[in-house]
């Protein structure tokens, strides 16, 4: 069953995705970014409702693209099911519902037992009113992401190992992130932090917050270099409740499940894209997309940043 979803998926892949000019990328395909970007939040993914079978199109899509980037399953399988429990609509009796994370390996080269948590989520919200809710920004920018990261660091191996986490039911509450912590695939002692890509495709102002510092200080010289050589203007913000007029995103996605579970230092990656944000225009059209090439550039140069220092961090 799994493999025939996969050949569905393929072959709406190349029927979906046409030509889109893209801003080339020294580290990695551009065009291939922007194609899983418009794939996973085509109306054929119908929002990718988690327990739906729009879900398993969009897992099955990542599935394939991980394979032809690298990454190898972190076990036998890409995917890693978990169960939770929802309310029933209308005062209907709970109900449980089916979520699968997908979960990969880029092994590293100096500690392969060590590894650093590369995050995002893939799920996003079922029609409302028969309109389809695609999460191009939210969260289908990120979860593309995964793919061209992924790809850049199996031809540039890093020294830990990176697990690329494409995570189901955050919407429903972090479900997803959740359920990796209460079971991870490999110690839990063996894991030194998380970056997390959540809304990082549309951005007017070139304006790309980096979310984890005040919690974590010792990664704030992480960001700083970063922010030196990143082709967008990385900043600090939105994590302290004190700051008047920035929402404090510190608990806003999956990065949060982790910290509550381990301490696990995390910095989150996101944009101010309040205005589209669970709105039926965050559409693939919409996406501003020279910016998301460079949001992901950002992305690496971040996670290089962290395998260059995980000593700083404090996890060796």
């Amino acid at each position: 069953m799994k493999q025939i979803v996969a050949v569905a998926v393929l072959a709406l892949s190349v029927v979906s995705v046409g030509a889109q000019t893209a801003r080339p990328s020294q580290m990695f395909d551009s065009q291939a970014l922007l194609n899983d970007l418009k794939t996973l939040s085509s109306d054929e993914m119908n929002g990718r409702a988690v327990d739906s079978a729009e879900s398993a199109k969009a897992r099955a899509y990542l599935i394939s693209r991980f394979t032809a980037v690298g990454v190898q399953p972190l076990e036998k399988s890409f995917e890693q099911p978990f169960t939770y429990k929802a309310a029933g609509r209308g005062g209907a009796p709970e109900v449980t519902r089916h979520g699968v994370n997908v979960v990969g390996v880029v092994e590293g080269t100096a500690r392969p037992m060590r590894y650093v948590i590369v995050s995002a989520h893939y799920d996003h919200l079922a029609p409302r009113n028969g309109v389809v809710m695609n999460g191009a920004d939210d969260n289908a920018s990120g979860a593309a992401a995964l793919a061209s990261i992924a790809s850049y660091f199996t031809k540039h191996r890093p020294t830990a190992s990176l697990i690329i986490l494409a995570c189901d039911a955050e919407e429903a509450g972090l479900r997803g992130a959740a359920a990796f912590a209460a079971a991870p695939p490999v110690p839990r002692e063996s894991i030194v932090a998380n970056v997390n890509l959540d809304m990082i495709g549309r951005d007017p102002d070139d304006k790309l917050f980096a979310v984890g510092t005040l919690l974590n200080p010792s990664l704030k010289p992480l960001v700083e270099a970063t922010a030196k050589v990143a082709p967008v203007k990385l900043l600090m913000g939105h994590e302290d409740p004190a700051v008047k007029g920035q929402d404090d995103w510190t608990k806003d996605s999956d990065h949060y499940a982790f910290w509550q579970a381990w301490k696990l230092p995390f910095i989150y990656l996101g944009v101010e894209d309040e205005s589209q944000h669970h709105k039926p225009t965050d559409d693939y059209e919409t996406i501003s997309h020279d910016f998301y090439v460079r949001a992901v550039e950002t992305g690496i140069l971040l996670i290089q940043q962290f395998d260059k220092n995980l000593a700083k961090i404090g996890k060796l």
